[in-house]
């Protein structure tokens, strides 16, 4: 599947970094992970750092699908409300669902403090705005149901937030726990990191199947070659039904725009900015002063009709960061698509297929995909290396 449209501005921005070859060998190792997103190399670094022997292969060139779309806003807010989440999956496992993402943004500040450069990662507050005077009572009570699960939040009136954030609506939730990254770069410094630990990263090479066998299983490949491996993780995202059997999110578009550099903080603090209505508008900054605005999702249908409909969405998200940022000219640089997994709950799925299984999945979907990938890099290493996490049981695949 061709996973977005446009022109990205993450993979433009920082240019060809590093080049790996298709599978020239067979390949023996201890994991495969399928899929060299930033899910797949958040796995890598993991994996490997923890002295498992790790192969990698993707279809496309590494970072060059979802990963070079996503915006990559860190929030430890679900698409789901808490207070929505709660009746859903019960108080424990929601509460959990936040303050997991909420230390994913922990996770991958250490991990940025650790590679070459921060990969663009900045702190950044996060804005949830009301989009009507119906969504205002909601925030007031989702307000009551964060604070009560140990989260940092900030209920503002409409006084309040005009006067902090020069954004006019009914009243809003503003925490300091978030913060922005250039995903494409973070996923290319982890791959590298994770082949100097002795991974073997390999693209533009298609698992076209996978045998399982008592203690391990062959991965066949479009280059006529084979991985053996005793666990095997897919994180290929809203490709993975090829090797579950059956699809767990439905299909969307997202669309996005990045203005040249605007020369200042185009509102103060720089924070993140979403709303509540659905679809959502979201907005961040980047480091060199530019403005990422995204949303207008739809239903994917094919690759073509995402195409077609670029242009419409992007002069539907030029009115409305026109109307939301009055006073700032803006230049649009690039738009924009990709396609993304929306689930019934808004989480991830996350562990192996079944109980016991050694086929493991790694599916960020949803707006918080890479805050759920640090966890599941956490959940399965361990899971690999034979400790089951009880956090496992929130994102079970047959939830």
């Amino acid at each position: 599947m061709d996973l977005r449209s446009g022109q990205a501005f993450w993979p433009l921005q920082s240019g060809l970094m590093h080049t790996y070859p298709p599978l020239t060998q067979g390949e023996r190792a201890d994991v495969l992970v399928i899929g060299a997103g930033i899910t797949g190399a958040l796995l890598a670094d993991a994996l490997s750092a923890a002295g498992l022997d790790t192969v990698v292969l993707d279809r496309r060139d590494v970072a060059t699908g979802s990963t070079s779309a996503s915006t990559a806003l860190l929030q430890y807010e679900i698409d789901t409300n808490l207070v929505d989440l709660i009746p859903m999956i019960g108080q424990r496992h929601a509460e959990r669902a936040y303050q997991l993402c909420r230390e994913s943004i922990d996770m991958i500040r250490h991990v940025t403090a650790t590679l070459p450069d921060d990969c663009g990662f900045k702190e950044r507050g996060s804005l949830y705005y009301a989009s009507t005077r119906r969504d205002a009572r909601m925030l007031a009570r989702e307000h009551t149901a964060r604070e009560a699960a140990g989260l940092t939040v900030e209920l503002l009136d409409h006084r309040e937030l005009r006067d902090r954030f020069g954004i006019g609506a009914p009243n809003a939730l503003y925490s300091p726990d978030g913060a922005e990254v250039d995903p494409y770069r973070l996923a290319q410094h982890l791959l590298w990191r994770a082949r100097d630990r002795g991974a073997r990263v390999y693209d533009r090479t298609t698992v076209t199947r996978l045998d399982e066998h008592r203690t391990e299983f062959t991965a066949h490949t479009d280059r006529g070659l084979t991985v053996t491996a005793r666990y095997v993780i897919v994180a290929t995202g809203y490709e993975a039904e090829t090797f579950l059997g059956r699809r767990l999110a439905q299909l969307k578009n997202s669309y996005a725009l990045a203005t040249e550099p605007v020369g200042r903080e185009p509102w103060p603090t720089g924070c993140l900015i979403w709303e509540t209505a659905r679809p959502y508008l979201y907005a961040r900054t980047t480091a060199d002063g530019r403005i990422v605005m995204g949303g207008e999702d739809d239903s994917f249908n094919s690759p073509l009709r995402r195409e077609k409909a670029l242009a419409g969405k992007q002069r539907r998200l030029e009115r409305k960061l026109e109307k939301l940022l009055p006073d700032l000219e803006l230049e649009v640089a690039f738009a924009w698509a990709g396609t993304f997994g929306e689930t019934k709950d808004g989480l991830a799925y996350i562990g192996p297929k079944e109980a016991g299984s050694r086929l493991l999945f790694a599916l960020g979907y949803g707006g918080n995909g890479i805050t759920y990938s640090a966890q599941a890099a956490r959940l399965l290493t361990a899971y690999v290396q034979g400790r089951t996490d009880a956090d496992l049981e929130i994102f079970d695949l047959n939830r």
